[in-house]
Order: C-alpha cells, then sequence, then structure tokens
C-alpha cells in the first residue's frame, strides 16, 4: 500500500471514529454519574421514601454495568442514563416529602 493510500485510510478511519462517538467513553461518564446519583439518594433515605425510583435507579445501573461488561457501551449509556433519570426524580420527590 502507498503512503499517501494509507494516510488516506487513517484519515478516513479518525474522521469516522469522530462522527460516530466514543460510546465507550460516554458510557462509562454516565455509569458514574449514575452511582453518584444513586449514593445521594441512598443517603438521602431513597429506600424508604421512594422505593420504586430508588429499585428503578439501582436495577438500570446493575443491567448497565452488565452491558457494559458485554462491551455492548450504547446500551450500557442508555440504561445508565434511565438509572440517572429514575435517581434525579426520586431526590426530587425526597426532598419534597422532607
Amino acid at each position: 500500500m502507498s503512503t499517501k493510500t494509507l494516510k488516506l485510510l487513517m484519515v478516513l478511519v479518525l474522521i469516522s471514529f469522530f462522527t460516530t462517538g466514543c460510546y465507550y467513553c460516554a458510557a462509562k461518564k454516565e455509569m458514574k454519574s449514575a452511582e453518584k446519583l444513586l449514593s445521594e439518594l441512598k443517603k438521602e433515605g431513597g429506600a424508604k421514601l421512594v422505593p420504586y425510583e430508588y429499585c428503578s435507579a439501582e436495577n438500570f445501573l446493575e443491567v448497565s454495568k452488565g452491558e457494559f461488561g458485554d462491551n455492548d457501551f450504547k446500551q450500557a449509556k442508555e440504561f445508565a442514563t434511565r438509572s440517572k433519570s429514575a435517581a434525579e426524580t426520586g431526590l426530587t420527590q425526597v426532598k419534597k416529602k422532607k
């Protein structure tokens, strides 16, 4: 392969990588955020005050970790986002009850 062809191929690979995004990084970041919110919800007594939201957040995070372990980063990110949303809803409801 000539150097011109190789350079063109490398540029195309980089462009496709940047346009599709890095699901690994995005999933990891979303999972960390969901874990933080779930921890905060637990500290606020979410397990007793808002059990549905707490269990949903916890279960979505577990599924996210499983998908991440199976290298399905897109699904892992989606489940982590759901976990985060459930935890945020739970925190909002806990603050209303207090």
